[in-house]
């Protein structure tokens, strides 16, 4: 899969123009309180262990999804009639990652795609990264492919599926967890590496894909 998508990728790139105007957003979901105190040892240690509430509804969570527009063009009934860039290039809150897909020519693979999860990083995980590692990043095809494929999970999770280790469409695999806090991926897996990368706005569906909005630019894995 990795072969057949850099092989799509055109070989000129803009040098400059990287303009991300993505609208962050962020959530939490608390976890459940722990079971009374006459439970055994085991019942007492499952009951301690980190949760995170998952959504009752199919409909999008988190409190940054706030900023997508609530009816018309770039909301969230608006996304789900077009598959996944098409959808994204219409919502100001997803600009940033559309730019990235652009430069690297992954728009009409990305939307001819049928059943896929994307981890879509919003405008402050891409301004985590150094700035001259984000231009380098953007001026080389080959790495700006690796980096944005690693974003994409074959097949179409749901809250309750997100948890686990996912193989990701530049055939290597993503890690994500849950917390009190959230749904998250390891800081080791990012590209600032300071901190991990939070699901801030999830569950969001467009005709081919589900959209986890998240806040840090993930690192694939070493080759």
């Amino acid at each position: 899969m990795k072969g057949t998508l850099r092989a799509r990728v055109a070989v000129g790139v803009a040098a400059s123009g990287y303009a991300l105007v993505v609208t962050a957003c962020g959530a939490g979901a608390p976890g459940r309180a722990a079971s009374q105190a006459s439970t055994s040892p085991a019942s007492a240690a499952a009951a301690a262990a980190p949760q995170v509430a998952v959504p009752a509804s199919d409909r999008p969570f988190g409190a940054g999804c706030s900023a997508v527009p609530a009816a018309g063009v770039g909301s969230f009934s608006d996304m789900a009639q077009d598959p996944v860039v098409l959808a994204a290039s219409r919502n100001p809150a997803l600009a940033s990652f559309v730019i990235a897909v652009q430069t690297a020519s992954l728009g009409d693979s990305l939307n001819t795609l049928q059943g896929i999860t994307v981890l879509a990083p919003v405008d402050t995980a891409f301004r985590a990264v150094p700035a001259l590692q984000l231009h380098r990043l953007m001026a080389d095809t080959a790495a700006l492919t690796q980096v944005l494929t690693h974003h994409v999970i074959q097949g179409r999770l749901t809250p309750a599926q997100l948890v686990g280790t996912h193989t990701t469409l530049d055939n290597d695999t993503v890690t994500i967890t849950a917390s009190r806090a959230g749904f998250s991926v390891a800081a080791g897996q990012t590209l600032a590496g300071a901190k991990p990368a939070s699901v801030i706005c999830g569950n969001v569906q467009t005709a081919n894909a589900t959209v986890y909005l998240i806040d840090q630019v993930l690192k694939p894995p070493p080759s």
